[in-house]
C-alpha cells in the first residue's frame, strides 16, 4: 500500500513546515510528513525550507545568523496565501517549530527529513536531536547535498533518501553495472521527470525497486494522477494538499 507524505504539512491551507500545518495533514489522512531542516546559531535544528524568511515572515534573514528566540519572534503566516481558503486566519501567528518539540508532539508519526543546510554543518544537531528522541526507526534523512549525505550515513542507524545525482547515476548506469554497485540509500524520492529520464513509468521504477529502492514522487496535488502513479508501483505520493489526495487514495483503494 502507498503511503502519502504531507509535503511541508497541508500546504495548500496553512502555512508550511508548522505544527497546525503538520496537525492537519494527519487529521486529513497523510501516513508520513515531509519537512525541511535548518540550524540556528545557537545550535536548533528547525523546521522550515527556504534559509532566510523572505518568503513566509517578511524578514529577509538566514535562520543560521539567528537565535532561536529571535526566530521566535517571526511570523511565518505574513506572506501566505492559502491555495484552498477557509482554515487560515490572519490574525493567528505561526512559528517556525524546532525538530525536538515536533518530534515530541507527534510522537507516532513517521518524518522524512530535507537537511538542507550544508554550512555551518548541521548534521551532527540533526542526529543528536533524533537519537535523544529515540525517533530513528521513523526518521529517513533525505538531501539534495551529497555531502550532507555522507556525513550522515557515516553514523546514522536510520533511513536516508537518495540525492537526484546518486538517483541519476544509478538510472544512467548499464545494467550489468548494478550487479556490483548497491545504493547507499533506501529510497528514490523524484518528480515525474528530470535529468531526461522519464521517472513516472512502470519500467523505471522497476528497476529502482531492483536495487533495493522504495520510489516516491514529488509533488503531486492530483488525485487522479497520484492513483496513475500507485498503480505503476510508486510506493509514496509527496503531496501539498494532503485532503484531495487522500480522499482520492482512499476511494481508489475502497472500489
Amino acid at each position: 500500500m502507498a503511503i502519502v507524505y504531507a509535503h511541508r504539512g497541508a500546504c495548500f491551507e496553512l502555512p508550511d513546515n508548522t505544527l497546525p500545518s503538520f496537525e492537519l495533514a494527519l487529521k486529513l489522512g497523510a501516513d508520513a510528513i515531509e519537512t525541511d531542516a535548518h540550524m540556528t546559531r545557537d545550535g536548533h535544528v528547525v523546521l522550515a525550507h527556504d534559509p532566510g524568511g523572505a518568503h513566509t515572515s517578511g524578514i529577509d534573514r538566514p535562520m543560521s545568523s539567528l537565535s532561536l528566540e529571535e526566530l521566535r519572534l517571526w511570523d511565518v503566516g505574513t506572506k501566505f496565501v492559502p491555495r484552498r481558503p477557509g482554515l487560515f486566519r490572519t490574525n493567528e501567528r505561526y512559528r517556525v517549530p524546532t525538530l525536538e518539540e515536533t518530534l515530541a508532539t507527534f510522537p507516532d508519526t513517521y518524518f522524512n527529513i530535507d537537511a538542507k543546510q550544508t554550512e555551518p554543518d548541521m548534521i551532527p544537531a540533526l542526529l543528536r536531536v533524533i537519537r535523544a528522541a529515540k525517533a530513528e526507526s521513523r526518521v529517513r534523512i533525505a538531501s539534495f547535498s551529497t555531502q550532507n549525505l555522507a556525513r550522515v550515513r557515516a553514523t546514522y542507524e536510520g533511513e536516508t533518501g537518495l540525492a537526484s545525482s546518486e538517483v541519476a547515476r544509478f538510472m544512467l548506469l548499464p545494467k550489468l553495472a548494478l550487479r556490483w554497485l548497491r545504493p547507499g540509500g533506501d529510497a528514490a524520492q523524484v518528480p515525474r521527470r528530470a535529468y531526461g529520464i522519464v521517472f513516472a513509468s512502470a519500467r523505471t521504477i522497476a528497476r529502482l525497486h531492483e536495487l533495493g529502492l522504495r520510489v516516491d514522487f514529488w509533488t503531486i496535488d492530483d488525485a487522479d494522477e497520484a492513483a496513475r502513479l500507485v498503480a505503476l508501483g510508486a510506493d509514496g505520493i509527496m503531496t501539498d494538499d494532503p485532503r484531495t489526495v487522500c480522499a482520492g487514495l482512499g476511494a481508489q483503494s475502497s472500489s
